[in-house]
C-alpha cells in the first residue's frame, strides 16, 4: 500500500485524496441487517410473489443478506397507498406547513443519531471508503433534509396587478405521487436529494433503491416510521407525468498555465478518482495548456500512485472496489481500448489481483478526442489528460460532446474564468475547485445529461404545480 498525501481539499473531514484527520470516527460492527422487506404505508411487507434478491459486499464478494424483491403488484400497492396519503383531506394534506418542516428536521435528527451505522452500511453495500460515507454522504444527506425543512413554510405565490376590477394571485400545490429511482453510487445522498424537496412541497413518494445498494434506504424506512411520515417504499418503476433526469456526463476540466498548478492537480484528481470514479460528475477529460502539460502529468502520476487502496471499512483507506463485476469488466475493457488506440498509460491500468473488485487509479496522457476513453462515460478510476494550445480550442473541444453536466476551469485570471464559464455548455461550472456541491445550489445538466434540477430553490419547481386564481371584484369591493 502506498503512502497517502496530506493536502487539504476543503471537504470537511478528508484531505486531498480523502484520508481522515485525527481523531476520526470508526465503523460499527453490523451483526445483522434488520430491515430487508418492502416498506409501504408505514409497515413492512414481504413481496407479493415471495421473491428475494441478494446484495453483496463488493470489497469481499460475500453476500450481505437477502432483500425482498418487489414486483408490479407490490408497486401497485405502494402507489395506491401513496395516493391515499396525499389526497385532499388526508392528515398529510391537512398538516400545516411548519409541522411538515419539523418532521423533516426530526428525520435529520434520527439520521444524525444513526450516522455511524448508516455510514458503515453504505460502505458495506457500495465499497466506498467509510470516511467518505461518514463525512460526505451522511453529511450531505443531513444538510439536504435540513435545507428543505427550512423551505416548507416559505413556498408561496404572488399577487399580480391585472386589468380593471380583477384580482389575480398564484399558489403552489403538490403534484401528488412522485416516483424516484435511486442510483447505486450515492444511494443515501440521492435518496435525500429526491425525497426532501418532494416532501417539503407536500407530495408523497414511491422510491426504488438500486438493487445493488438497497440497505441504507431500507434503514431510513425504519427511521421514517419513527417520525410517523408518509414516504412509501417499493422497488420498481411507476408511471409519472413529470420526469426529472440526471444522466451523467463526460465532464471537462480546463487547466490554464496561469493556474495554481498543485491545486489543479489535486482537484482534478479528486474529480477523477473520488468514489472510485463512480460519479456522474467524474472529471474524466482534463485539458491542460501545453506549456505546463508535462509537469501537470508528472504531478498527477505522483499523486495517483500515493492513493491508499484497501478495505473500505479501514479509515485509512481512500480507494475501494468497484460496485459489481459488470461495471468492473466494462472499466477494464475501456482501459484496454485506451492502450490499443494509442494513449500513453502513465500508471495503473489493471485490476488488483486480490479479493474484491479493485482497479488501480489509472492515468492516461496523450489522449486524443476520437478515442473511446475520451468519448464514453467510463464510471471508473480513469483520468484522461489532453493537451491544448488556445482558450478557444479548449472550449470547443470541451463542448464537443452530447453531455453537459459539469465542468471546471483552473486559472488565476477572473475575467478568463467568467468568460470560459459563460462559454461552457454545462449545468454546473466550478472555478478553481471540483465537486463543490451544496444543498443551496441547483444541480443538473444540459443536453443529454438530463432535464430538471436537483437541490436549491430551483428543485422545488419540479415538485409543485403553480395555480393562478383570478377573481372578479364588484364595484363595492
Amino acid at each position: 500500500m502506498a503512502q497517502n498525501g496530506t493536502t487539504e481539499n476543503g471537504v470537511t473531514g478528508v484531505n486531498s485524496q480523502g484520508s481522515p484527520p485525527m481523531p476520526f470516527p470508526q465503523p460499527v460492527k453490523v451483526q445483522e441487517i434488520r430491515y430487508t422487506k418492502i416498506f409501504i404505508n408505514n409497515e413492512w411487507h414481504a413481496s407479493v410473489k415471495g421473491k428475494t434478491f441478494q446484495t453483496f459486499n463488493p470489497a469481499t464478494g460475500v453476500k450481505i443478506c437477502d432483500v425482498e424483491e418487489a414486483d408490479k403488484a407490490d408497486v401497485d400497492k405502494a402507489v395506491k397507498a401513496a395516493r391515499a396519503a396525499g389526497q385532499k383531506g388526508s392528515p398529510w394534506r391537512r398538516m400545516d406547513v411548519s409541522s411538515r418542516g419539523r418532521l423533516l428536521h426530526k428525520l435529520a435528527d434520527l439520521i444524525e443519531r444513526d450516522r455511524t451505522l448508516l455510514a458503515t452500511m453504505e460502505t458495506m453495500d457500495t465499497g466506498k471508503p467509510f470516511l467518505h460515507s461518514f463525512f460526505i454522504d451522511l453529511d450531505g444527506s443531513i444538510k439536504t433534509l435540513r435545507y428543505y425543512a427550512g423551505w416548507a413554510d416559505k413556498i408561496h405565490g404572488k399577487t399580480m396587478p391585472v386589468d380593471n376590477t380583477f384580482m389575480c394571485f398564484t399558489k403552489h400545490e403538490p403534484i401528488g405521487v412522485c416516483g424516484a429511482i435511486i442510483p447505486w453510487n450515492f444511494p443515501l445522498l440521492m435518496f435525500m436529494w429526491k425525497v426532501a424537496p418532494a416532501l417539503c412541497c407536500g407530495n408523497t413518494v414511491v422510491i426504488k433503491p438500486a438493487e445493488q445498494t438497497p440497505l441504507t434506504a431500507l434503514h431510513v424506512g425504519a427511521l421514517i416510521k419513527e417520525v410517523g411520515q408518509f414516504i412509501k417504499e417499493a422497488a420498481a418503476k411507476s408511471n409519472l407525468k413529470r420526469v426529472t433526469l440526471e444522466l451523467g456526463g463526460k465532464n471537462p476540466c480546463i487547466v490554464f498555465a496561469d493556474s495554481n498548478l498543485q491545486l489543479a492537480v489535486e482537484e482534478t484528481q479528486k474529480g477523477a478518482f473520488f468514489n472510485q470514479g463512480q460519479c456522474c460528475t467524474a472529471a474524466s477529460r482534463v485539458y491542460v495548456e501545453e506549456e505546463i502539460y508535462e509537469e501537470f502529468v508528472r504531478r498527477s502520476v505522483e499523486s495517483a500512485k500515493s492513493i491508499v487502496i484497501g478495505d473500505p471499512l479501514d479509515p485509512r483507506t481512500v480507494h475501494g472496489p468497484q460496485i459489481e463485476q459488470k461495471q468492473f469488466d466494462k472499466i477494464l475493457e475501456l482501459i484496454d481500448s485506451g492502450k490499443k488506440e494509442g494513449a500513453r498509460l502513465e500508471c495503473g491500468g489493471a485490476a488488483i489481483e486480490d479479493t474484491g473488485l479493485y482497479i488501480q487509479p489509472t492515468v492516461f496522457s496523450g489522449v486524443k478526442d476520437h478515442m473511446r476513453i475520451a468519448k464514453e462515460e467510463i464510471f471508473g478510476p480513469v483520468q484522461c489528460i489532453f493537451r491544448f494550445k488556445s482558450q478557444q480550442e479548449a472550449i470547443e473541444r470541451a463542448n464537443s460532446t452530447e453531455y453537459g453536466l459539469a465542468a471546471a476551469v483552473f486559472t488565476s485570471n477572473l475575467d478568463r474564468a467568467l468568460s470560459v464559464s459563460a462559454d461552457l455548455e454545462t449545468g454546473t461550472v466550478w472555478v478553481n475547485c471540483y465537486n463543490a456541491l451544496h444543498a443551496q445550489a441547483p444541480f443538473g445538466g444540459y443536453k443529454m445529461s438530463g432535464n430538471g434540477r436537483e437541490l436549491g430553490e430551483y428543485a422545488l419547481a419540479e415538485y409543485s404545480e403553480v395555480k393562478a386564481v383570478t377573481i372578479k371584484l364588484t364595484e363595492t369591493q
